[in-house]
């Protein structure tokens, strides 16, 4: 052996191990032989020197090398990098520094592999000068990678609200920088590739993300515990990854430290529903999501908006749009059934009295984001005597009448009632809207409001149109917990109930406003059992008068034009 290649094997990884006890070497050299950093012509990567036998020149040199730590042998690259960026990130990632700029030297494309800062260019097999396109050459756009060269303090940890580990705990495999920055070095060891990719620990289970994310919810959460696999059929949901399982992916299921598709949270697509379409196709998870939106005519239109959705965004939706993330939490849903169905487990929402809450506890409070206060919503689809497109305010419990969403009804007299509903009972949205061919319809599709066949997003039929003809299909959903035969029956407290339905084909829409009637609107005497007139079908007497009063318990009096027929009053 030349005295060269000597000083090249031993000398330099002495000096390397004496003066650098940083992340950088993690303990003790590792034999970087074996590995795609070996670019000498013994290298076993595809790239690799024409002739040149030394190995730790391509970054190292025991003289004239740059002033950067360890010996380095390569120049500053000079770029101008674009930083990662986003509105949940409490860090402010600037231009790299440290142990990162010394990655990049090679990493970022800019410069020829073999131009070293101290001795003669080397020149690579194949003509190969800058790292070739692929998931390591980086480029000056850092937006799609994970942040780097920032300071992590405890400060910072604290701001995120105990999800980020404080830096004094970084005591193992994962350590920042002499400065206390968070470097490409925290997570990758150039010279091992013992847990593939140069990363300092296996990151099965992300438990290398996981040494500094402390996601609330995760330990339960699904996404970690699922067993599920690839069915092998369509596009494979971890092209990126070597793991097999929902848990073993974890985190990696939705994000991508490098090259993401989606910047802002480094998640794997750009579209934001393909992240959750990867799995929910029916090919890992059980039941067929993607089908949904894409097959039913009413849905929650995700595909409408793309980019639009932001983690920070106010509780209140201010700019309409719908992706998966507004309804579900994926670092929380889990498959519990208490309270609330774990899959809007670590959802936040509004309150009946218009505040926020960051963890619903009943259904309708996640509805209310976009479905209460939030500006533009678009109009009815019922010309109501009293219009209201704000839910929140329809299912108030201080109206005259209300489905019980929010609490118990006030009507206590409704033997229609199927079991096991009851007076005192207290419903949720999804009773109504869900969907059509899920297990509450009799099916066996997904749960919950994704697409329905039945307009707007209904489990069942629900026919609005005048004329229409009484059948247990055409009004399925009320009949869902209202006896049929009892609402048609002349023991109805409303003797001609029945009447109205069949005989004059008058739809239950017309004259039953199925959220409720806002308190500052409407009043107990003209708005009790849900009376709010479809006013294309119902209109004033010919004195202008468009009422119907509630005079007592089975007593009421109706003002209106109907059919051709007058009701001036018409009193039962």
């Amino acid at each position: 052996m030349n005295p060269l290649s000597i000083l090249n094997r031993v000398i330099i990884p002495a000096i390397f191990v004496l003066l650098l006890p940083s992340p950088l070497i993690h303990q003790s050299l590792a034999d970087i032989t074996t590995t795609k950093h070996n670019l000498s012509v013994s290298g076993s990567g595809a790239i690799r020197a024409s002739t040149e036998t030394q190995i730790c020149l391509f970054c190292h040199a025991p003289h004239n090398s740059t002033p950067s730590a360890p010996l380095w042998n390569r120049r500053d690259p000079g770029s101008n990098y674009l930083p990662y960026l986003s509105s949940t990130a409490l860090a402010n990632p600037g231009q790299p520094n440290g142990a990162s700029l010394a990655c990049l030297s090679c990493h970022d494309g800019t410069i020829a592999l073999g131009d070293l800062a101290s001795g003669n260019p080397v020149s690579l097999a194949g003509g190969v000068t800058t790292l070739p396109p692929g998931e390591s050459n980086l480029g000056t756009d850092l937006s799609d990678d994970h942040p780097i060269s920032f300071n992590y303090t405890s400060t910072l940890a604290s701001q995120h609200g105990g999800q980020l580990a404080d830096p004094s705990s970084l005591i193992g495999k994962v350590k920042l920088d002499s400065a206390g920055r968070m470097q490409c070095t925290a997570c990758h060891d150039p010279h091992d590739n013992t847990n593939k990719k140069f990363l300092v620990m296996a990151n099965t289970q992300s438990a290398l993300c996981a040494t500094c994310h402390l996601i609330n919810g995760w330990n339960t959460s699904s996404h970690k515990l699922s067993s599920s696999t690839w069915n092998g059929a369509g596009i494979n949901p971890w092209p990126h990854t070597t793991e097999t399982t929902v848990s073993a992916n974890a985190c990696e299921n939705c994000h991508r430290p490098h090259s993401a598709g989606g910047r802002k949270w480094i998640l794997n697509h750009a579209t934001e529903e393909t992240n959750c379409y990867s799995c929910h196709n029916g090919n890992v998870a059980s039941k067929n999501i993607e089908n949904e939106f894409s097959v039913k005519p009413s849905i929650h239109p995700l595909s409408l908006t793309t980019g639009v959705h932001d983690a920070a965004e106010p509780a209140v939706e201010q700019s309409r749009h719908v992706e998966c993330q507004d309804c579900h939490n994926p670092h929380a849903t889990n498959s519990s059934t208490s309270t609330i169905p774990g899959s809007l487990n670590g959802v936040r929402g509004i309150r009946i009295d218009g505040t926020e809450t960051p963890q619903i506890t009943s259904e309708y409070q996640l509805c209310f984001r976009c479905h209460a206060d939030s500006p533009g919503m678009p109009a009815s689809r019922t010309n109501r005597q009293i219009a209201q497109n704000n839910t929140r305010l329809e299912f108030d419990t201080v109206n005259p009448s209300y489905h019980p969403i929010a609490g118990p009804g006030k009507n206590t007299n409704v033997p229609s009632l199927l079991s096991p509903w009851t007076i005192t009972s207290v419903m949720k949205c999804s009773d109504c809207h869900n969907n059509n061919a899920g297990p509450n319809a009799g099916g066996t599709g997904p749960k919950g409001p994704h697409g329905s066949v039945y307009v707007p997003l209904l489990e069942r039929n629900y026919i609005t149109t005048d004329r229409t003809p009484e059948s247990a299909s055409n009004y399925a959903l009320c009949y869902k917990c209202h006896n049929r035969s009892s609402l048609l029956s002349d023991t109805h407290p409303f003797k001609d109930h029945g009447k109205h339905i069949t005989e004059y084909r008058t739809p239950c829409n017309v004259c039953h406003d199925p959220h409720g009637i806002s308190a500052t609107q409407g009043n107990s005497i003209n708005n009790s059992k849900l009376i709010n007139f479809d006013t294309s079908v119902v209109t004033p007497t010919t004195g202008g008068v468009l009422r119907y009063e509630s005079t007592g318990t089975n007593h009421g009096s109706c003002y209106l034009n109907c059919h051709g027929a007058t009701h001036n009053p018409r009193t039962y």
